[in-house]
């Protein structure tokens, strides 16, 4: 498996901006890390070009080598934030039944926003270029 998660390139989160809890996110995110953010009503014709079709399902992070989506986007994002320790994430990455469970958490928690918006909700952050 090639590590690129830690990578420092010039990447993008791309968020629900019509989410509460999905800008509240991409807020923290915004806060913790060096990522440029944007949101999918802010998307350039390119950004959303190199996106899947049914990319407003969940969250992203475009990257120069490639897209990461869903539970594989935000698991890259804790990464930069320093939450989830990359040796931990390497064990976890080497495991088949790892990414399964991560996509399936992420799912779980995406298809509840509106009840975690209920308890975190913030006002989409406007674009911001990666640092």
């Amino acid at each position: 498996m090639t590590d690129t998660y830690g990578e420092r390139d010039p990447a993008w989160l791309v968020y629900d901006d019509d989410c509460g809890f999905c800008s509240w996110w991409a807020a923290v995110a915004a806060r913790y890390t060096d990522l440029g953010i944007v949101g999918f009503s802010a998307l350039t014709d390119d950004e959303r070009g190199r996106l899947p079709e049914d990319h407003e399902e969940c969250a992203h992070l475009l990257t120069d080598d490639g897209v990461l989506s869903c539970g594989e986007a935000i698991e890259a994002v804790l990464d930069r934030m320093g939450v989830l320790p990359r040796p931990l994430r390497l064990l976890l990455n080497q495991t088949a039944d790892y990414g399964p469970l991560r996509e399936r958490a992420y799912r779980a928690a995406a298809d509840r926003r509106g009840l975690w918006g209920t308890f975190v909700s913030d006002e989409p952050p406007a674009r911001r270029e990666p640092r």
